[in-house]
Protein backbone atom coordinates (compact mmCIF):
# COMPACT_ATOMS: atom_id res chain seq x y z
CA UNK A 1 0.00 0.00 0.00
CA UNK A 2 1.67 3.16 -1.10
CA UNK A 3 0.83 5.13 2.07
CA UNK A 4 3.01 8.09 2.08
CA UNK A 5 1.62 8.51 -1.70
CA UNK A 6 -1.54 8.55 -0.48
CA UNK A 7 -1.06 10.69 2.49
CA UNK A 8 1.00 12.94 0.18
CA UNK A 9 -2.14 13.45 -2.30
CA UNK A 10 -4.38 13.96 0.62
CA UNK A 11 -2.08 17.34 1.15
CA UNK A 12 -2.68 18.32 -2.22
CA UNK A 13 -5.89 18.04 -1.67
CA UNK A 14 -6.62 19.66 1.44
CA UNK A 15 -4.32 22.27 0.72
CA UNK A 16 -6.15 23.23 -2.53
CA UNK A 17 -9.36 22.66 -1.06
CA UNK A 18 -7.97 25.72 1.66
CA UNK A 19 -6.82 28.16 -1.00
CA UNK A 20 -9.87 27.97 -2.72
CA UNK A 21 -12.22 27.99 0.50
CA UNK A 22 -9.77 30.97 1.81
CA UNK A 23 -10.78 33.31 -1.49
CA UNK A 24 -14.06 32.18 -1.93
CA UNK A 25 -15.85 34.05 0.75
CA UNK A 26 -13.45 37.50 -0.07
CA UNK A 27 -16.51 39.54 -0.55
CA UNK A 28 -18.75 41.74 1.21
CA UNK A 29 -18.52 41.02 4.20
CA UNK A 30 -15.60 39.41 4.67
CA UNK A 31 -15.88 36.31 6.36
CA UNK A 32 -13.56 32.93 7.27
CA UNK A 33 -11.41 31.68 9.49
CA UNK A 34 -8.08 32.72 7.37
CA UNK A 35 -7.37 36.21 5.59
CA UNK A 36 -7.66 36.28 2.26
CA UNK A 37 -3.76 37.21 1.94
CA UNK A 38 -2.71 33.96 3.96
CA UNK A 39 -0.94 31.66 1.32
CA UNK A 40 1.13 35.06 -0.11
CA UNK A 41 2.04 35.28 3.66
CA UNK A 42 4.10 32.05 3.71
CA UNK A 43 5.55 32.76 -0.34
CA UNK A 44 9.33 33.79 0.29
CA UNK A 45 9.24 34.37 -3.60
CA UNK A 46 6.56 37.15 -3.34
CA UNK A 47 7.28 38.49 -0.35
CA UNK A 48 11.31 38.83 -0.82
CA UNK A 49 11.57 40.07 -4.32
CA UNK A 50 8.01 42.86 -3.64
CA UNK A 51 9.61 43.87 -0.62
CA UNK A 52 12.88 44.44 -2.18
CA UNK A 53 11.16 46.44 -5.44
CA UNK A 54 9.50 48.21 -3.10
CA UNK A 55 12.15 49.15 -0.45
CA UNK A 56 10.09 48.39 2.06
CA UNK A 57 9.68 45.47 4.86
CA UNK A 58 6.07 43.87 4.36
CA UNK A 59 3.84 42.65 6.80
CA UNK A 60 3.85 39.03 7.72
CA UNK A 61 7.60 38.43 5.68
CA UNK A 62 8.29 35.98 8.48
CA UNK A 63 6.03 33.82 7.86
CA UNK A 64 7.72 33.45 4.09
CA UNK A 65 11.05 32.65 6.11
CA UNK A 66 9.71 30.35 8.22
CA UNK A 67 9.16 28.59 5.14
CA UNK A 68 12.68 28.60 3.77
CA UNK A 69 13.44 27.06 7.19
CA UNK A 70 11.38 23.99 6.81
CA UNK A 71 12.60 23.82 3.39
CA UNK A 72 15.81 24.07 4.47
CA UNK A 73 15.32 21.01 6.97
CA UNK A 74 12.93 18.92 5.15
CA UNK A 75 13.81 19.76 1.36
CA UNK A 76 11.08 21.12 -1.11
CA UNK A 77 8.13 19.64 0.49
CA UNK A 78 5.97 22.93 -0.58
CA UNK A 79 6.18 22.08 -4.31
CA UNK A 80 5.00 18.22 -3.68
CA UNK A 81 2.81 18.67 -1.12
CA UNK A 82 1.21 21.71 -0.61
CA UNK A 83 1.79 24.07 -3.87
CA UNK A 84 -2.21 24.58 -5.58
CA UNK A 85 -0.95 24.91 -8.65
CA UNK A 86 1.35 21.85 -8.27
CA UNK A 87 -1.86 19.76 -7.12
CA UNK A 88 -3.45 21.36 -10.22
CA UNK A 89 -0.51 20.43 -12.75
CA UNK A 90 -0.59 16.60 -11.03
CA UNK A 91 -4.12 16.35 -11.68
CA UNK A 92 -3.71 17.34 -15.77
CA UNK A 93 -0.61 14.85 -15.88
CA UNK A 94 -3.34 12.32 -14.18
CA UNK A 95 -5.85 12.50 -16.62
CA UNK A 96 -3.51 12.59 -19.79
CA UNK A 97 -1.49 10.15 -18.57
CA UNK A 98 1.10 10.98 -21.24
CA UNK A 99 4.66 10.13 -20.20
CA UNK A 100 7.67 12.08 -22.22
CA UNK A 101 11.39 11.05 -21.54
CA UNK A 102 13.72 13.25 -21.82
CA UNK A 103 18.02 12.57 -21.82
CA UNK A 104 19.52 13.62 -18.88
CA UNK A 105 21.08 16.78 -20.75
CA UNK A 106 17.90 17.85 -21.91
CA UNK A 107 16.35 17.89 -18.17
CA UNK A 108 19.47 19.71 -16.88
CA UNK A 109 18.58 22.44 -19.64
CA UNK A 110 14.94 23.18 -18.81
CA UNK A 111 15.83 22.97 -14.77
CA UNK A 112 18.12 25.82 -15.31
CA UNK A 113 15.48 28.60 -17.78
CA UNK A 114 14.25 28.67 -14.04
CA UNK A 115 17.41 29.76 -12.32
CA UNK A 116 17.53 32.14 -15.16
CA UNK A 117 14.31 32.97 -15.16
CA UNK A 118 14.45 33.93 -10.94
CA UNK A 119 18.16 35.90 -11.47
CA UNK A 120 16.66 38.07 -13.93
CA UNK A 121 13.57 38.80 -11.39
CA UNK A 122 16.27 39.27 -8.66
CA UNK A 123 17.91 42.07 -10.76
CA UNK A 124 14.71 43.80 -11.45
CA UNK A 125 13.92 44.01 -7.70
CA UNK A 126 16.54 45.51 -6.94
CA UNK A 127 16.82 48.59 -9.38
CA UNK A 128 12.66 48.72 -8.61
CA UNK A 129 10.37 46.61 -10.82
CA UNK A 130 8.61 44.13 -9.83
CA UNK A 131 8.17 41.51 -12.09
CA UNK A 132 7.67 38.79 -9.63
CA UNK A 133 3.69 38.22 -10.07
CA UNK A 134 4.30 36.95 -13.59
CA UNK A 135 5.48 33.84 -12.60
CA UNK A 136 4.67 32.83 -9.14
CA UNK A 137 2.23 30.34 -9.24
CA UNK A 138 -0.02 31.15 -5.60
CA UNK A 139 -0.87 34.55 -7.61
CA UNK A 140 -1.62 32.67 -10.46
CA UNK A 141 -3.95 30.39 -9.18
CA UNK A 142 -5.30 32.99 -6.74
CA UNK A 143 -6.43 35.07 -9.90
CA UNK A 144 -8.05 32.22 -11.95
CA UNK A 145 -10.10 31.14 -8.85
CA UNK A 146 -10.86 35.06 -7.95
CA UNK A 147 -11.73 35.68 -11.65
CA UNK A 148 -12.25 32.60 -13.31
CA UNK A 149 -13.62 29.74 -11.20
CA UNK A 150 -15.62 31.16 -8.08
CA UNK A 151 -17.87 33.02 -10.74
CA UNK A 152 -17.89 30.33 -13.33
CA UNK A 153 -19.07 27.64 -10.57
CA UNK A 154 -21.65 30.17 -8.52
CA UNK A 155 -23.43 31.39 -11.93
CA UNK A 156 -23.48 27.87 -13.25
CA UNK A 157 -24.97 26.57 -10.45
CA UNK A 158 -27.03 29.36 -10.17
CA UNK A 159 -28.53 28.97 -13.45
CA UNK A 160 -28.98 25.02 -13.62
CA UNK A 161 -31.01 25.60 -9.94
CA UNK A 162 -33.13 28.49 -11.72
CA UNK A 163 -33.87 26.35 -14.96
CA UNK A 164 -35.18 22.84 -12.83
CA UNK A 165 -36.94 25.00 -10.31
CA UNK A 166 -38.56 26.90 -13.06
CA UNK A 167 -38.83 24.69 -15.77
CA UNK A 168 -40.24 21.64 -14.18
CA UNK A 169 -41.81 23.16 -10.87
CA UNK A 170 -39.71 21.85 -8.64
CA UNK A 171 -40.51 23.99 -5.88
CA UNK A 172 -40.23 22.25 -2.25
CA UNK A 173 -37.21 19.88 -1.23
CA UNK A 174 -35.39 21.12 -4.39
CA UNK A 175 -35.99 24.89 -3.58
CA UNK A 176 -34.85 24.63 -0.07
CA UNK A 177 -31.90 23.10 -1.16
CA UNK A 178 -31.37 25.65 -3.61
CA UNK A 179 -31.79 28.30 -0.76
CA UNK A 180 -29.46 26.63 1.65
CA UNK A 181 -26.63 26.72 -1.01
CA UNK A 182 -27.30 30.25 -1.87
CA UNK A 183 -26.49 30.96 1.90
CA UNK A 184 -23.51 29.38 2.18
CA UNK A 185 -21.26 28.90 -0.79
CA UNK A 186 -23.72 30.37 -3.49
CA UNK A 187 -24.18 33.30 -1.70
CA UNK A 188 -21.27 35.09 -2.06
CA UNK A 189 -20.99 38.12 -4.88
CA UNK A 190 -20.57 37.05 -8.30
CA UNK A 191 -19.37 39.60 -11.18
CA UNK A 192 -17.98 40.08 -14.23
CA UNK A 193 -14.40 40.86 -14.61
CA UNK A 194 -13.19 42.22 -18.33
CA UNK A 195 -10.27 40.33 -19.71
CA UNK A 196 -11.34 37.24 -17.75
CA UNK A 197 -10.84 35.09 -20.83
CA UNK A 198 -6.99 36.04 -21.17
CA UNK A 199 -6.59 35.25 -17.63
CA UNK A 200 -8.49 31.63 -17.90
CA UNK A 201 -6.00 31.54 -21.18
CA UNK A 202 -3.07 31.83 -19.39
CA UNK A 203 -3.77 29.60 -16.67
CA UNK A 204 -4.81 27.09 -18.57
CA UNK A 205 -1.18 26.74 -20.55
CA UNK A 206 0.21 26.17 -17.60
CA UNK A 207 -1.35 23.30 -16.42
CA UNK A 208 -1.79 21.99 -19.16
CA UNK A 209 2.49 22.30 -19.95
CA UNK A 210 2.55 18.71 -18.39
CA UNK A 211 1.62 17.53 -21.93
CA UNK A 212 5.42 18.49 -22.70
CA UNK A 213 6.73 16.28 -19.96
CA UNK A 214 5.67 15.89 -16.06
CA UNK A 215 5.53 18.79 -14.06
CA UNK A 216 7.31 21.36 -17.17
CA UNK A 217 6.08 24.52 -15.47
CA UNK A 218 7.76 23.40 -12.15
CA UNK A 219 10.92 21.65 -13.72
CA UNK A 220 11.57 24.58 -16.17
CA UNK A 221 9.46 27.73 -15.47
CA UNK A 222 8.69 28.38 -11.74
CA UNK A 223 11.06 30.60 -10.14
CA UNK A 224 9.30 30.07 -6.50
CA UNK A 225 10.35 26.26 -6.90
CA UNK A 226 13.81 27.80 -8.16
CA UNK A 227 14.13 29.47 -4.70
CA UNK A 228 13.12 26.42 -2.90
CA UNK A 229 15.52 24.07 -4.87
CA UNK A 230 18.29 26.45 -3.89
CA UNK A 231 17.34 26.04 -0.19
CA UNK A 232 16.42 22.73 -0.92
CA UNK A 233 20.22 21.04 -1.52
CA UNK A 234 21.51 21.39 1.53
CA UNK A 235 18.73 19.95 3.31
CA UNK A 236 18.55 16.82 6.20
CA UNK A 237 16.38 14.90 4.48
CA UNK A 238 17.93 12.51 2.05
CA UNK A 239 17.07 9.98 -0.24
CA UNK A 240 18.91 6.39 0.17
CA UNK A 241 19.34 3.44 -2.09
CA UNK A 242 20.34 0.35 0.12
CA UNK A 243 19.98 -2.03 -2.95
CA UNK A 244 18.92 -1.70 -6.83
CA UNK A 245 17.85 -4.25 -9.22
CA UNK A 246 18.83 -1.87 -12.02
CA UNK A 247 15.62 -1.36 -13.50
CA UNK A 248 15.30 2.81 -13.73
CA UNK A 249 12.22 2.43 -12.58
CA UNK A 250 12.29 5.29 -10.47
CA UNK A 251 14.01 7.37 -13.06
CA UNK A 252 11.78 6.80 -15.70
CA UNK A 253 8.61 7.86 -13.59
CA UNK A 254 10.37 10.54 -11.45
CA UNK A 255 8.00 13.53 -12.04
CA UNK A 256 10.73 15.89 -11.94
CA UNK A 257 13.46 13.99 -13.66
CA UNK A 258 15.42 14.54 -10.37
CA UNK A 259 17.05 11.25 -10.76
CA UNK A 260 20.22 10.79 -12.60
CA UNK A 261 21.55 8.06 -15.05
CA UNK A 262 23.79 6.89 -11.99
CA UNK A 263 20.83 6.93 -9.96
CA UNK A 264 22.23 9.84 -7.61
CA UNK A 265 19.58 12.24 -7.40
CA UNK A 266 19.20 16.22 -7.66
CA UNK A 267 18.35 17.33 -3.87
CA UNK A 268 16.86 20.32 -5.15
CA UNK A 269 14.57 19.21 -7.57
CA UNK A 270 13.34 16.20 -5.28
CA UNK A 271 9.90 17.74 -4.40
CA UNK A 272 9.31 14.55 -2.49
CA UNK A 273 6.52 12.82 -4.28
CA UNK A 274 7.44 9.51 -2.63
CA UNK A 275 6.87 7.73 -6.18
CA UNK A 276 10.35 6.49 -6.10
CA UNK A 277 9.97 4.50 -2.82
CA UNK A 278 7.05 2.09 -3.90
CA UNK A 279 8.15 1.99 -7.35
CA UNK A 280 11.37 0.33 -6.31
CA UNK A 281 10.81 -3.69 -6.92
CA UNK A 282 13.10 -3.74 -4.17
CA UNK A 283 11.75 -1.47 -1.84
CA UNK A 284 14.71 -0.45 -0.50
CA UNK A 285 14.11 3.23 -1.34
CA UNK A 286 13.73 5.33 1.52
CA UNK A 287 14.31 8.87 3.23
CA UNK A 288 15.96 9.55 6.13
CA UNK A 289 17.89 12.32 8.10
CA UNK A 290 21.03 12.79 7.71
CA UNK A 291 23.88 15.94 8.03
CA UNK A 292 24.09 17.76 4.79
CA UNK A 293 26.78 16.58 2.18
CA UNK A 294 28.09 19.63 0.16
CA UNK A 295 27.84 18.46 -4.08
CA UNK A 296 31.41 17.10 -5.38
CA UNK A 297 32.53 19.77 -7.63
CA UNK A 298 34.54 18.51 -10.88
CA UNK A 299 36.42 20.55 -14.35
CA UNK A 300 36.15 17.20 -15.83
CA UNK A 301 33.76 17.61 -18.55
CA UNK A 302 33.34 13.80 -18.85
CA UNK A 303 32.03 13.59 -15.95
CA UNK A 304 28.03 13.33 -15.06
CA UNK A 305 26.14 16.86 -15.34
CA UNK A 306 25.31 17.12 -11.61
CA UNK A 307 28.61 16.39 -10.61
CA UNK A 308 30.05 19.71 -12.23
CA UNK A 309 30.09 22.66 -10.10
CA UNK A 310 30.31 26.24 -11.25
CA UNK A 311 28.73 28.61 -13.42
CA UNK A 312 29.65 27.87 -17.13
CA UNK A 313 30.85 30.68 -19.30
CA UNK A 314 27.70 30.56 -21.31
CA UNK A 315 25.31 31.21 -17.67
CA UNK A 316 27.91 33.79 -17.10
CA UNK A 317 27.39 35.99 -20.06
CA UNK A 318 23.57 35.49 -19.68
CA UNK A 319 23.57 37.22 -16.42
CA UNK A 320 26.11 39.40 -17.36
CA UNK A 321 23.88 40.42 -20.24
CA UNK A 322 20.89 40.69 -18.05
CA UNK A 323 22.27 42.48 -15.28
CA UNK A 324 23.08 45.12 -18.05
CA UNK A 325 19.71 45.11 -19.92
CA UNK A 326 18.10 45.55 -16.52
CA UNK A 327 19.92 47.97 -14.99
CA UNK A 328 19.70 49.83 -18.30
CA UNK A 329 15.92 49.95 -17.76
CA UNK A 330 16.10 51.19 -14.37
CA UNK A 331 18.62 53.96 -15.26
CA UNK A 332 15.96 55.22 -17.95
CA UNK A 333 13.06 54.45 -15.78
CA UNK A 334 10.81 57.61 -15.37
CA UNK A 335 7.86 57.62 -12.63
CA UNK A 336 4.59 56.22 -13.13
CA UNK A 337 2.06 58.65 -14.44
CA UNK A 338 -1.44 57.12 -13.32
CA UNK A 339 -3.61 56.92 -16.49
CA UNK A 340 -6.37 54.85 -14.91
CA UNK A 341 -8.51 55.27 -11.47
CA UNK A 342 -6.38 53.62 -8.63
CA UNK A 343 -7.99 51.90 -5.97
CA UNK A 344 -8.71 54.35 -2.66
CA UNK A 345 -4.85 55.20 -0.67
CA UNK A 346 -3.14 54.69 -3.55
CA UNK A 347 -0.93 57.75 -3.82
CA UNK A 348 2.21 57.10 -6.13
CA UNK A 349 1.62 55.12 -8.92
CA UNK A 350 5.11 53.72 -9.16
CA UNK A 351 4.88 52.57 -5.77
CA UNK A 352 1.72 50.77 -6.40
CA UNK A 353 3.12 48.86 -9.71
CA UNK A 354 6.26 48.07 -7.43
CA UNK A 355 3.99 46.44 -4.77
CA UNK A 356 1.19 45.17 -6.53
CA UNK A 357 1.05 41.70 -7.16
CA UNK A 358 -1.72 41.15 -9.23
CA UNK A 359 -3.48 38.66 -7.88
CA UNK A 360 -6.98 39.84 -7.88
CA UNK A 361 -8.08 39.84 -4.21
CA UNK A 362 -9.08 43.58 -4.56
CA UNK A 363 -11.16 42.92 -7.47
CA UNK A 364 -13.17 39.72 -6.22
CA UNK A 365 -14.07 41.36 -2.98
CA UNK A 366 -15.11 44.95 -4.84
CA UNK A 367 -19.17 45.44 -3.52
CA UNK A 368 -19.78 46.95 -6.82
CA UNK A 369 -17.69 45.02 -9.41
CA UNK A 370 -15.92 48.60 -10.03
CA UNK A 371 -12.61 47.08 -10.04
CA UNK A 372 -11.54 45.38 -12.94
CA UNK A 373 -7.91 43.98 -14.25
CA UNK A 374 -5.92 46.22 -16.55
CA UNK A 375 -4.47 45.52 -20.45
CA UNK A 376 -3.01 47.94 -22.18
CA UNK A 377 -5.01 51.00 -20.31
CA UNK A 378 -2.26 51.95 -18.04
CA UNK A 379 1.29 50.31 -20.16
CA UNK A 380 2.91 47.65 -20.25
CA UNK A 381 4.20 47.82 -16.82
CA UNK A 382 0.47 48.08 -15.55
CA UNK A 383 -1.16 44.95 -16.89
CA UNK A 384 -3.15 43.44 -14.92
CA UNK A 385 -3.17 45.69 -11.94
CA UNK A 386 -7.04 46.86 -10.28
CA UNK A 387 -8.47 49.97 -11.82
CA UNK A 388 -11.93 51.57 -11.09
CA UNK A 389 -14.16 51.80 -14.10
CA UNK A 390 -16.94 53.97 -12.79
CA UNK A 391 -19.09 52.72 -15.71
CA UNK A 392 -19.02 48.99 -14.43
CA UNK A 393 -19.46 49.96 -10.63
CA UNK A 394 -18.42 52.43 -8.32
CA UNK A 395 -16.24 53.04 -5.42
CA UNK A 396 -18.52 52.86 -2.07
CA UNK A 397 -18.06 55.40 0.32
CA UNK A 398 -18.65 53.06 2.76
CA UNK A 399 -16.19 50.44 2.23
CA UNK A 400 -12.58 49.78 2.47
CA UNK A 401 -12.65 46.10 1.67
CA UNK A 402 -9.79 46.17 -0.85
CA UNK A 403 -7.19 47.86 1.22
CA UNK A 404 -7.70 44.93 3.80
CA UNK A 405 -7.43 41.96 1.58
CA UNK A 406 -4.33 43.42 -0.19
CA UNK A 407 -1.75 40.72 0.57
CA UNK A 408 1.44 43.64 -0.04
CA UNK A 409 -0.05 47.08 0.85
CA UNK A 410 -0.22 47.99 -2.56
CA UNK A 411 -3.39 49.12 -1.56
CA UNK A 412 -3.24 50.73 2.34
CA UNK A 413 -5.63 49.66 4.96
CA UNK A 414 -7.61 52.64 5.43
CA UNK A 415 -9.96 53.23 8.50
CA UNK A 416 -13.28 54.40 7.35
CA UNK A 417 -12.73 57.70 8.21
CA UNK A 418 -9.75 57.99 6.30
CA UNK A 419 -11.83 56.39 3.18
CA UNK A 420 -14.36 59.03 2.59
CA UNK A 421 -11.48 61.77 2.71
CA UNK A 422 -9.46 59.87 0.29
CA UNK A 423 -9.34 61.29 -3.40
CA UNK A 424 -9.99 58.83 -6.43
CA UNK A 425 -9.79 61.76 -8.63
CA UNK A 426 -12.00 64.77 -9.44
CA UNK A 427 -14.88 64.21 -11.80
CA UNK A 428 -16.26 67.07 -14.42
CA UNK A 429 -19.86 67.53 -16.03
CA UNK A 430 -19.54 67.49 -19.88
CA UNK A 431 -22.37 70.71 -21.04
CA UNK A 432 -22.39 69.44 -24.12
CA UNK A 433 -24.43 66.35 -23.60
CA UNK A 434 -25.55 67.05 -20.02
CA UNK A 435 -28.96 66.83 -20.19
CA UNK A 436 -29.70 70.02 -18.35
CA UNK A 437 -27.43 72.46 -19.84
CA UNK A 438 -27.50 70.73 -23.55
CA UNK A 439 -31.11 70.04 -23.42
CA UNK A 440 -32.92 72.05 -20.15
CA UNK A 441 -34.32 68.75 -19.17
CA UNK A 442 -34.77 67.98 -15.61
CA UNK A 443 -32.22 65.63 -13.53
CA UNK A 444 -30.58 65.55 -10.63
CA UNK A 445 -29.61 62.13 -10.63
CA UNK A 446 -25.91 63.20 -9.55
CA UNK A 447 -26.22 65.22 -6.90
CA UNK A 448 -29.09 62.85 -5.49
CA UNK A 449 -26.70 59.75 -5.43
CA UNK A 450 -23.32 62.29 -4.63
CA UNK A 451 -22.31 60.30 -0.67
CA UNK A 452 -20.06 63.25 0.13
CA UNK A 453 -21.97 65.28 3.33
CA UNK A 454 -21.36 68.15 1.69
CA UNK A 455 -22.45 67.64 -1.46
CA UNK A 456 -19.73 67.78 -3.72
CA UNK A 457 -22.16 68.32 -7.03
CA UNK A 458 -23.80 71.71 -6.62
CA UNK A 459 -26.43 73.26 -8.62
CA UNK A 460 -26.62 76.70 -10.22
CA UNK A 461 -29.66 78.82 -9.85
CA UNK A 462 -31.03 77.15 -12.51
CA UNK A 463 -30.91 74.16 -11.03
CA UNK A 464 -28.05 72.96 -13.63
CA UNK A 465 -25.14 70.87 -11.84
CA UNK A 466 -21.32 71.49 -11.70
CA UNK A 467 -18.43 69.60 -9.38
CA UNK A 468 -17.00 71.77 -6.52
CA UNK A 469 -13.32 70.00 -7.01
CA UNK A 470 -12.01 70.79 -3.57
CA UNK A 471 -15.10 68.83 -1.87
CA UNK A 472 -15.19 66.07 -5.07
CA UNK A 473 -13.41 62.56 -3.57
CA UNK A 474 -13.97 60.60 -7.38
CA UNK A 475 -16.11 57.91 -6.38
CA UNK A 476 -17.57 57.78 -9.61
CA UNK A 477 -20.94 56.60 -8.24
CA UNK A 478 -22.11 59.81 -10.21
CA UNK A 479 -20.77 58.88 -13.67
CA UNK A 480 -22.28 55.27 -12.80
CA UNK A 481 -25.95 56.65 -12.49
CA UNK A 482 -25.94 59.21 -15.15
CA UNK A 483 -28.62 58.62 -17.73
CA UNK A 484 -27.03 59.63 -20.66
CA UNK A 485 -25.40 56.96 -22.74
CA UNK A 486 -23.49 55.90 -24.56
CA UNK A 487 -21.32 58.74 -23.31
CA UNK A 488 -22.05 59.60 -19.35
CA UNK A 489 -22.17 63.18 -19.06
CA UNK A 490 -19.90 63.05 -16.07
CA UNK A 491 -16.65 61.93 -15.89
CA UNK A 492 -13.98 61.33 -12.86
CA UNK A 493 -11.03 61.93 -13.98
CA UNK A 494 -7.32 59.88 -12.50
CA UNK A 495 -5.00 62.37 -10.36
CA UNK A 496 -1.76 62.27 -12.03
CA UNK A 497 0.38 60.55 -9.17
Amino acid sequence: MRKLVILRRLSQACFLALFIYILWPTTYPLQGILPADTFFKINPFVMIFTSISGRVILPGIIFSLIMLALTLIVGRFFCGWVCPLGTIIDACGAISKRKTKLTQSKNKTLRSIKFYILAVIAIFSFIGIQIAWVFDPIVITARFVSLNLIPAVTLGFDKVFIFFIRQFNFYGPLYDFYRALKSLFLGVNVYYFSHSGIIFIFFLLIACSTLLAKRFWCRAICPLGALYSLVARTSFLRRIIEECAGCLKCKTNCRMAAINDDLSYQKGECILCMDCIYDCPTRKTRFAWSLPVPPRRCNNASQPLHLRGGTTRREFIFLMLASFLSLGLGFGKKAAVSKVIRPPGVLKEQEFLDRCIRCGNCMKVCITNGLQPSIFECGLDGIWTPRLVPEIGYCEYQCTLCGNVCPTGAIPRLSLEEKKKTRLGVAEVDRSICLVWAHNKECLVCEEHCPVSDKAIKLTEGFKPYVDPRLCVGCGICQNKCPVRPQRAIKVSPFST
